[in-house]
């Protein structure tokens, strides 16, 4: 009896994982990005008022 060939399977769920995973990251650094980039302004506008 033939047994059944899991490998190709297993490899689509770990891509499909992978591809949430990265989806998820996109959407948090996306989010996050805005406030990151204002303490940035600030920063640089308290050096530049100093200097």
């Amino acid at each position: 009896m033939l047994r059944a060939d899991q490998r190709g399977a297993t490899a689509i769920e770990y891509g499909l994982l992978a591809a949430l995973i990265s989806v998820a990251c996109l959407g948090a650094m996306q989010a996050l990005g805005g406030g990151v980039g204002g303490k940035w302004g600030q920063l640089l506008a308290t050096m530049n008022a100093y200097m």
